[in-house]
């Protein structure tokens, strides 16, 4: 009779959790259109949800999908900018990024929390049920805060137990797509020595859905590489694929399908591509291949590393199929002779670096150390001095891990000491701020792609100058004060804004470089305030700034 009774309740809750699934509705009541899907390459990790436009505006209206309770919040000037996470019954989590404000009530919230710790960057966990939310609630507005180049909503949908996110185009997401995937180049690499040799093949459009390339003669080990993208009706926007698959003779020897990843699999994401041709000539090839055992969670590494054993006097059909969400499928069918003695270019003899050893090289007055694991297997960096610049091989080999770079402080008084900083320079000769750091002595930073360093000097404050009012001007029909900071060396670290003395909340958006006070934040009936911003950049140089304005309550 227990057991009975037991299978029922657990019968019952299976058909809850059901319901809770199949009970959603989209965040937005506009047309959907994507701009970036689940799963795709970015430039340093897998995209973890789907961008959906919001018509080139901000202020559109941002509804959960479900009923549940805030877990989390954050407000970033990177990232997910302002962004929401929403804990539902059914064991998922909602994701909303880069909205402009939040509702009300959760602005209400947020902001109180801010005025409490000072500070307008935060991260928030409500406890208990402080924050319940109703399924179709408004819980914001679509904007472009943090790391986001345009207006849209960056939605996601994670395993609440692990937070690994999960492909929202799983739930009732209507997007428009009849049209299939396009492959813009075909690539083999071919196993030599270390590395891999790699050769494009031309690609042949037999239909609509069918490539096919000349007959192919090679032998011994290779993989696949496609240059390709993917788009839906109605946008514009090149997008990743959904699912892929390798097959040699009928039998497969790769496959993926974007319905789940883990936000490990980013710390891996350029060995799914080939490195060097996206740093030289800005171009992603996507490589279907477990190199290095990169081991992704969406791919079963175990059973298909994607090598292809091509044996001489043996001949092959290859077949690429190529899926969106919707399954609409391009394929790529090659044939492949293989031919006896391949002749691959013989690599000139150079001394490789051993992932699992530790190097360090000492020069002038720099050095370079690269710890164990460094790299993903062995290979060739060199690094020299050359005048003041420290050359530590070129960006187009792949790091597992960071490598140390440090440099002897130059002899200068005091203040110039802390004003100097080292800088990466990019190819062309353009730096950005890599750390100030000093140990010992000794300026000290990490970097996670080689290149070139330096040590720089900046001695400039950074400038803070209104926008939207002057000093003692009359703002009594003003809603915000609007005022620009700018430090065009090594950036802003932090600043501090007090009216009156009291700390106030000034909302910093680094793309456009402003700081904005909402002027319904003011309680003081007194007619003139005082407005100061004290600014520092990432070297110390510090800027007070002061200005007066009238206001009638």
């Amino acid at each position: 009779m227990i057991l009975k009774r037991f299978l029922i309740i657990l019968l019952i809750s299976k058909i809850l959790v059901s319901q809770e699934k199949n009970n959603f509705v989209v965040p937005l009541d506009i047309p959907l259109r994507l701009s970036g899907t689940f799963g795709e390459l970015r430039g340093n990790h897998f995209h973890a949800g789907i961008d959906i436009r919001t018509q080139g505006r901000e202020g559109v209206k941002i509804g959960s999908v479900k009923s549940g309770k805030i877990n989390r919040i954050r407000v970033s000037t990177s990232g997910y900018g302002k962004a929401l996470y929403i804990e539902h019954l059914d064991g998922t989590t909602s994701v909303y990024g880069h909205l402009k404000k939040f509702s009300p009530r959760i602005e209400a919230y947020v902001k109180e929390q801010q005025y409490l710790k000072e500070t307008y960057t935060i991260q928030i966990f409500p406890k208990g049920n402080k924050l319940n939310i109703d399924q179709g609630e408004i819980i914001g507005y679509s904007g472009n805060t943090g790391g986001s180049n345009g207006p849209h909503l960056h939605f996601e949908i994670r395993n609440s137990k692990d937070q690994s996110p999960i492909n929202p185009m799983l739930f009732p997401f209507k997007i428009e797509d009849t049209q299939r995937p396009q492959i813009k180049n075909f690539y083999l690499f071919t196993s030599n020595e270390n590395d891999y040799i790699k050769k494009e093949y031309s690609l042949i459009r037999k239909n609509d859905s069918v490539y096919s390339t000349p007959t192919i003669n090679t032998e011994g080990s290779i993989h696949v590489g496609l240059s390709l993208f993917d788009r839906q009706d109605f946008s514009f926007n090149k997008n990743g694929i959904y699912k892929a698959s390798v097959l040699l003779n009928g039998k497969e020897k790769f496959s993926f399908t974007m319905d789940t990843i883990s936000f490990n699999d980013s710390d891996k994401i350029n060995l799914m591509i080939d490195y060097e041709t996206l740093k030289k000539d800005k171009r992603r090839i996507q490589r279907f291949a477990n190199i290095e055992d990169s081991d992704f969670s969406f791919v079963d590494s175990k059973k298909q590393n994607g090598e292809l054993n091509i044996k001489p006097n043996n001949s092959y059909q290859l077949i690429l199929k190529i899926s969106d969400f919707k399954g609409n499928t391009s394929y790529v069918e090659s044939y492949i002779l293989g031919v006896s003695k391949l002749l691959l270019p013989k690599k000139k003899s150079i001394s490789l670096m051993n992932p699992i050893m530790d190097y360090s090289y000492e020069f002038k007055s720099s050095s370079v150390y690269f710890p164990k694991e460094a790299f993903y297997k062995e290979v060739s960096v060199y690094s020299e001095q050359v005048g003041d610049t420290l050359k530590v091989g070129k960006d187009i080999i792949p790091l597992k891990k960071s490598f140390e770079v440090s440099f002897s402080i130059p002899k200068m008084d005091s203040l110039k000491s802390a004003q100097s900083f080292i800088a990466k320079l990019d190819s062309k000769g353009k730096f950005r701020f890599l750390s100030n750091k000093i140990k010992n002595g000794v300026l000290e930073g990490s970097s996670k792609t080689l290149g070139s360093f330096m040590i720089l000097r900046d001695s400039v404050a950074p400038k803070i100058v209104p926008v939207n009012f002057k000093n003692k001007q009359w703002l009594t029909n003003y809603n915000f004060l609007k005022l620009k900071i700018d430090d065009d060396f090594t950036g802003i670290k932090s600043y501090r804004g007090e009216l009156d003395g009291e700390w106030i909340l000034l909302e910093y958006e680094p793309k456009n470089k402003t700081l904005i006070y909402d002027l319904n934040d003011l309680t003081s009936d007194k007619a003139l305030h005082q407005l100061t911003i004290e600014a520092e950049d990432l070297v110390g140089n510090k800027t007070e700034y002061s200005i007066e304005f009238y206001r009638k309550k």
